[in-house]
């Protein structure tokens, strides 16, 4: 996804989703918490901005979302992912972990370093049974980042997660689709799974240079093969 033409003046930018374009308090039973995610700090030089609704936490939601149809695959213990490579789009990654700030909101990945992702470190680790949630940048206010180019994954693209404990998780993406974020299906995207899954956030859609965000969120839906 390419850079805005100019990028907006102004440093303050609203709180971002990823994925990205993803605390967190105890999910209810009966109901699911709703909070705006951030990819990117009110004080950092990023134009990337989005704010897709999300559960309090990612991965665990009292009516889960159904996973695609398929062969199950082995889950793999919980490890702490260390890099996302996606040839596809030329991605080579390192990961930063990230939390739920103190105005409930998921932290960014630091916008400095355009060749960061970050995962909800209380979550599901990428290869573990349930939703694994990984945001991205798609730009900053000077160049393209990490996930620029993830609307152009496809079904069947395959990616990678190398983990500390030396194992390396292959996920095959089912889809990519774009949200608008005032209609953000939460549950979908961060719903519990029945078997290893990933999603993958950033922005995507125009550049409101009023509102300082973007107006959709790319999300790319994939599973442990």
């Amino acid at each position: 996804m390419a850079v805005p033409p100019s990028a907006p003046a102004d440093d303050e930018t609203t709180p971002t989703g990823q994925g990205s374009r993803s605390g967190l308090t105890v999910l209810s039973a009966v109901a699911l918490l709703i909070l705006a995610v951030s990819l990117v700090g009110g004080n950092d030089t990023s134009a990337d901005s989005s704010r897709p609704p999300m559960p309090a936490r990612p991965g665990t939601s009292a009516s889960a979302a159904p996973s695609a149809t398929g062969p199950a695959t082995s889950a793999l213990p919980r490890s702490k992912p260390v890099r996302l490579l996606i040839p596809e789009i030329s991605v080579d990654a390192p990961f930063t972990d990230l939390a739920i700030g103190d105005k409930g909101q998921l932290e960014p990945p630091p916008a400095g370093d355009t060749n960061l992702v970050g995962w909800y470190a209380k979550g599901a680790s990428p290869g573990e049974k349930g939703t694994a949630v990984i945001a991205g940048h798609v730009d900053t206010k000077t160049s393209a980042a990490v996930f620029a180019r993830l609307d152009q994954l496809d079904e069947g693209d395959v990616f990678q997660v190398e983990r500390a404990d030396g194992r390396k998780a292959s996920f095959v993406v089912d889809s990519a689709e774009t949200f608008e974020k005032d209609d953000f299906p939460s549950e979908r995207v961060y719903g519990d799974a029945d078997r290893p899954e990933v999603r993958l956030i950033t922005c995507a859609g125009d550049y409101d240079r009023k509102a300082k965000d973007y107006t959709d969120n790319l999300v790319v839906f994939a599973h442990l093969t």
